[in-house]
């Protein structure tokens, strides 16, 4: 990062999707964001990895609820000394997420994260940051290729986005880096609310698109054209080179996974 350039502010979605998580009622726990990993909650691991960085600010913590957030001595004690700006969750992620932006100053640019992301680290969120701000775009996300996810973590079932160049799995890292990019979360809001009406997400997102797209003729970059004329945004993509970046803690087998992973670190760290 030059002196020129902003550090990025920081959106870190905390909120439940829905009441009783299963992932966290397995672990225990109120919510999700709070679920121990190698004995330490996923939104401290997330924010230990943002606070490592050197691309970002200050956090803006959306969620959870400030009652989950005082059951937390660390995540509270974070918020009293200004480490960790909160707001209240909004209904949905897209909703958080617009909120969120909408309070912050125009002048940075924004990376958003999720806090079940329990095995972000520093130089991913540097990484991704970086290439963010050379990309050009408006609006950005963070993929990985699935063949190398698949090749680090043999029979763990991710997500895979399909296209005719390869799989892309997402890695829960977005930047917005123009003010005209925030319009994103708009757009995603306008998705989001019509999830359980397919045909109407088909229709905002255009028919020849999906189309194509469920016939195998799109690329990543045919996408991301679509998409920015869609949007009219410059859209772009970070291929992210770990694997790691592209899990997390959807279902009670990604929590056993990140737990083995970690603690496969752990023990080849001990012997060297």
């Amino acid at each position: 990062m030059t002196s020129a350039s902003p550090p990025f502010s920081v959106v870190l979605l905390a909120g439940d999707r829905q009441p009783g998580d299963p992932v966290a009622l397995h672990a225990g726990v109120s919510c999700k964001a709070l679920i121990p990993v190698s004995g330490r909650a996923m939104v401290l691991r997330v924010l230990d990895a943002l606070q490592g960085a050197h691309e970002v600010s200050m956090p803006t913590l959306v969620g959870p609820s400030m009652a989950a957030v005082e059951g937390n001595a660390e995540l509270a004690e974070q918020l009293r000394s200004d480490q960790v700006r909160w707001m209240a969750p909004q209904e949905t992620p897209s909703t958080s997420a617009f909120s969120a932006l909408q309070s912050l100053s125009e002048e940075a640019p924004v990376l958003l994260t999720t806090a079940d992301h329990a095995l972000l680290t520093p130089e991913m969120v540097d990484h991704f940051c970086s290439k963010a701000r050379e990309s050009g775009c408006d609006v950005v996300a963070g993929v990985a290729r699935h063949e190398l996810v698949a090749e680090a973590f043999p029979g763990s079932r991710r997500t895979v986005t399909k296209l005719n160049d390869g799989g892309y799995c997402g890695c829960n890292l977005f930047a917005f880096l123009t003010p005209q990019g925030r319009t994103a979360a708009d757009f995603w809001r306008k998705v989001e609310k019509e999830r359980k009406n397919p045909l109407r997400v088909i229709k905002i997102i255009g028919w020849t698109t999906v189309l194509r797209y469920l016939l195998g003729q799109l690329s990543m970059d045919q996408v991301l054209v679509r998409l920015s004329k869609k949007m009219q945004l410059r859209v772009g993509v970070i291929r992210m080179p770990f694997a790691e970046a592209a899990v997390d803690v959807d279902k009670i087998e990604d929590l056993l996974l990140v737990e083995s992973i970690l603690a496969d670190k752990q023990q080849k760290a001990a012997t060297l």
